[in-house]
């Protein structure tokens, strides 16, 4: 199955691509910032001038013109088209589980201390494995799950303090 991707651009613009479209591009790395872009006979000068890696977003500049990029996975699609928000279903203490689906494995004890975008645990839903991440820095309360579980929709899984 191809991946697909959403890109909005200055929250005007959505794009919609696969990850073979994605493939096809001739891409040369100039340095870590800067890539030589061809496609369809035109060529590009590209800099990644900020990264945001947590929130997918990215400020780009292109042949000069600055750009302001949000991406969407086939995780975030997902869960868009079911009607459902990560963001809606996490409180920065309580870790939710966004949707039903299985515990593949605990990252996190009782007394860690995370960072935000830490791991904490593995989420398998619908044929898909997920990653949940802290929101914010802290230290795990308690975990209230275990890997094999079976977890529903907002069930309450790892609570921080």
């Amino acid at each position: 199955m191809d991946k697909k991707y959403k890109v909005k651009v200055n929250d005007a613009f959505e794009y919609e691509f696969s990850e073979a479209q994605i493939d096809t591009l001739d891409i040369q790395e100039v340095s870590s910032t800067e890539f030589h872009v061809l496609k369809e006979n035109h060529s590009f000068k590209t800099e990644i001038i900020a990264t945001n890696f947590l929130k997918k977003s990215y400020t780009v500049k292109i042949n000069s013109n600055i750009y302001e990029i949000d991406i969407s996975n086939q995780l975030d699609l997902l869960i868009e088209e079911m009607g459902l928000s990560l963001g809606s279903a996490q409180i920065l203490n309580d870790i939710k589980a966004p949707m039903p689906g299985l515990i593949l494995d605990v990252l996190v004890e009782v007394g860690d201390t995370v960072k935000e975008g830490d791991y904490l645990l593995v989420l398998e839903a619908m044929k898909m494995e997920n990653t949940l991440t802290a929101l914010g820095d802290g230290v795990v309360k308690s975990v209230s799950v275990t890997k094999g579980e079976k977890v529903e929709k907002n069930q309450m899984l790892i609570e921080m303090e």
